[in-house]
């Protein structure tokens, strides 16, 4: 029990300096209110519509797929850095790591995942395609 002292002891002291630092910019802020602290400063610029946009699904499907894929980079890096201690069982890890995630993006591909373009557009660039050979 008296080791869990010094940590509220500490959890306090950083909730009442919160309070503090709060309470006194409240109190030695400025409270000039009107139309010219709504704009934006210098060279922003003045929204106008709605802030609420709807994206496409694809958006997010690129976003979880280049997190996915950023995290294969970091544990690379990781086993790379340990390359002599791992040795052999460290090298079929990771071939068989880059080889799942190398799986996940050949299916992500076939299935349509990155194409951005129109069905449309894609019918007729391969259309244009066959024509030229």
């Amino acid at each position: 029990m008296t080791q869990n002292w010094a940590v509220a002891a500490f959890v306090l002291v950083t909730v009442a300096l919160l309070l503090f630092m709060v309470g006194a910019a409240s109190v030695l802020g400025g409270r000039a209110w009107g139309h010219s602290k709504n704009t934006p400063f210098e060279s922003g610029i003045v929204s106008t519509g709605s802030a609420r946009i709807r994206f496409d699904a694809k958006f997010y499907l690129v976003a979880m797929l280049f997190v996915i894929f950023d995290v294969e980079a970091l544990y690379l890096y990781g086993w790379s850095v340990s390359l002599r201690e791992v040795g052999w069982p460290g090298l079929i890890g990771a071939a068989l790591f880059i080889f799942i995630l190398l799986a996940g993006l050949v299916y992500d591909v076939r299935m349509g995942v990155l194409e951005w373009a129109p069905a449309w557009r894609q019918h007729r660039r391969k259309r244009r395609v066959a024509t030229r050979d």
